[in-house]
């Protein structure tokens, strides 16, 4: 399974790239305006820490529009993933872009209805929200559940991409089913690492090697 950061904090990724483990990032504007920096120069700087894809999001809701913004995007480094919306519009702009040989990103997906239709239209990616289905009372991970079944019945190639990651056990359930892909931000990455018996077999460690006195030299 393949990790993306969900963030537009270049410290971070740089950071999270340096352990190998990260394989892409994804962005949204939320997270573009919480960086502080222009939008285009934010995305840039990313591409040249991260070799994966790096999904930039257009704004317009029109597909005319978005085909406009996903040009200016593309033109920004060759593993810029163009993040559109589930909509009509958006479809129809995946298929163009797809067409085109260009990386898509299908986001704001809720149901596997949806996930149909972005694999339909070429999609490279679909972006289901698990953690804001689970905020309004619903499973999120059974909709991962329904859309591997799907992709798998009907060797879709479109990758699943977990997004809206909440914590750990949201990553192994995504594991367990067979996801592609899950985006979460830094804060939950770190987690998988922790476990208090690792920290304490540690300092178990540490203290014994102290009293030998040695050192690796």
């Amino acid at each position: 399974m393949k990790f993306f950061v969900d963030t537009a904090n270049i410290e971070d990724i740089r950071e999270l790239a340096e352990t190998g483990l990260l394989d892409g990032v994804t962005t949204n504007p939320s997270l573009i305006h919480k960086s502080g920096g222009h939008f285009l120069e934010v995305v840039a700087d990313i591409c040249r820490v991260v070799s994966g894809p790096v999904s930039a999001e257009v704004v317009a809701t029109d597909h005319a529009e978005m085909m406009r913004e996903a040009e200016i995007l593309r033109k920004i480094a060759e593993n810029v993933a163009i993040k559109v919306p589930l909509t009509i519009d958006g479809l129809k702009t995946c298929k163009a872009l797809t067409s085109e040989g260009a990386m898509v990103n299908v986001t704001l997906c809720f149901t596997a209805n949806q996930a149909l239709l972005a694999a339909k239209a070429g999609a490279t990616f679909i972006s289901p929200f698990v953690g804001r289905h689970d905020d309004i009372g619903f499973d999120g991970m059974e909709i991962i559940s329904d859309i591997r079944l799907i992709y798998d019945n009907y060797d879709f190639e479109t990758q699943i991409l977990v997004a809206s990651i909440r914590h750990p056990v949201h990553v192994l359930q995504s594991a367990k089913i067979g996801a592609d892909v899950i985006t979460a931000p830094p804060a939950v990455i770190r987690q998988l690492v922790k476990h208090p018996l690792t920290d304490r077999g540690l300092e178990g460690f540490a203290a014994d090697w102290a009293k030998t006195g040695q050192t690796i030299a």
